[in-house]
């Protein structure tokens, strides 16, 4: 279980949480919705030790941690093999037996043999995102987060490796925390959704829900969301600011 207790946290002077609360349950996708600046990268950070809460309580009981950035984040001088497997390298597994389970999960991500030893600048921006979450699932996670990982991805790639994403959680039960601004990715994704609100973040929605796949069925998910009063003006807000 990963747990905010009434967190508060504080950049310069004003707060970008303040009494915040979230539990997130094993075996379940959480994806985190909100405007831009309101705290979502904020949340992932205390989640995984990088910034530290100036007031409440987080509990981690989750046995291990991965994480999904932005960008890929790949090491340009190691192939793709290498830099899936870079986190089993770091835990002193064997070159061969590394090598061998990384092939194993990025060919089951669409890579070819030849695919495996070309470097970051040599594989597509699909590619690069497929490497990023092998990366993070190489090591066993009982928790991933994810930072908009596909943001700067075009439609197609971006639907791609939501697959990959959604199969990765249904096949091996671990909790994911998702973030994201896209409500149509965020349907298409959870299975819990959480809208929070402008800075200070608060949860002003969170729902059960089911993964949404078909194109028309997403947009009309989406609508309905947006529907409701609270999520509407939460993710609005910062545009009527403008």
């Amino acid at each position: 279980m990963l747990r905010f207790e009434n967190v508060t946290l504080r950049y310069g002077d004003g707060p970008v949480l303040a009494g915040f609360d979230l539990a997130i349950a094993p075996g379940e996708l959480v994806v985190l919705l909100g405007p831009s600046g309101c705290g979502k990268t904020s949340l992932l950070r205390l989640a995984c030790g990088l910034a530290r809460a100036s007031h409440g309580r987080i509990a981690n009981t989750f046995a291990r941690t991965a994480v999904v950035f932005q960008e890929p984040r790949l090491l340009p001088w190691w192939s793709a093999l290498d830099n899936a497997a870079f986190g089993l390298a770091a835990n002193g597994v064997r070159t061969a037996e590394r090598r061998a389970r990384a092939a194993a999960l990025l060919g089951r991500f669409g890579f070819s043999a030849t695919d495996l030893h070309k470097r970051p600048p040599a594989l597509s921006g699909g590619m690069q995102g497929r490497v990023a979450i092998a990366r993070a699932l190489m090591v066993a996670p009982d928790l991933v987060l994810m930072d908009e990982p596909f943001a700067a991805l075009d439609v197609g790639l971006r639907r791609d490796l939501q697959d990959v994403v959604r199969a990765a959680v249904t096949e091996t039960g671990l909790a994911a925390l998702f973030v994201t601004h896209d409500v149509t990715e965020a349907v298409r994704l959870a299975d819990r959704l959480v809208v929070l609100s402008p800075r200070p973040a608060r949860v002003v929605h969170d729902e059960r829900t089911s993964p949404v796949d078909a194109p028309s069925k997403i947009h009309l998910a989406a609508a309905a969301l947006l529907d409701r009063p609270a999520v509407r003006d939460a993710l609005l807000a910062a545009t009527a600011q403008v």
